[in-house]
């Protein structure tokens, strides 16, 4: 992260926990290098991946929506049954519960861009294995260059694991500032898990307003 920022995180009171030995993530993509891939070469790149055995069950694929300029991302895990039929990412219970957490920030769905580490629906909604997050999280990767967002909101275990290369349990991971490679990124509960422990909401919103200091939004959220 530049000295900065760093220094700005600091003067706010927020510890910054910098990733130290992750894994390299693959580059290499069907069609060509996402590193070097605009936004039509990188839908097409992601509506056609044969990559791994998930499409052949997929309905399509699910490249992600929202403000391509935003200044918040937010990143999930992988799309479910109603994503899968519709082709867009968060559009179900969770979706509408995370459109209402960004609502009460101060934000619109339309103002983030919203994507997942997989872009096709796992078999009964099951935890991806390995072998489909290193195919998928070169395109995420990708996507995060393009959009350049000021901070990334990590919904769910598995996304923040998975993203940032470590496996700690959410609940240590959430209540504090993530690097990835100078992004502050920031950990919470995902949507769906909300829906069935609404109790800790309030820990997640607490976990939304540390994204909107980050970007300088205190007030408004």
């Amino acid at each position: 992260m530049p000295a900065r920022r760093l220094a700005l995180l600091e003067a706010m009171g927020v510890t910054v926990y910098t990733r130290r030995g992750a894994r390299p993530v693959p580059a290499a993509v069907a069609g060509g290098q996402p590193e070097t891939a605009g936004w039509p070469e990188l839908a097409a790149a992601v509506a056609g991946c044969t990559l791994c055995a998930l499409h052949r069950t997929r309905t399509q694929t699910v490249f992600g929506t929202g403000d391509r300029q935003a200044r918040l991302m937010v990143v999930g895990e992988a799309p479910g049954a109603e994503e899968d039929r519709q082709g867009e990412p968060f559009v179900g219970r969770a979706g509408q519960l995370l459109n209402a957490m960004l609502r009460a920030a101060g934000f619109a769905r339309s103002e983030v861009f919203i994507a997942n580490v997989l872009k096709c629906r796992p078999p009964d909604n099951r935890d991806p294995t390995s072998e489909e997050v290193a195919h998928c999280l070169p395109y995420l990767r990708r996507q995060l260059e393009l959009v350049s967002p000021r901070v990334l909101l990590c919904v769910g275990r598995i996304a923040a694991q998975r993203l940032l290369g470590v496996e700690e349990p959410l609940g240590r991971l959430r209540g504090r500032v993530h690097d990835l490679q100078g992004l502050p990124v920031v950990v919470t509960y995902h949507p769906a898990y909300l829906l069935r422990a609404p109790t800790e909401k309030r820990k997640a919103w607490a976990d939304l307003q540390l994204a909107m200091r980050l970007l300088g939004d205190g007030d408004r959220a």
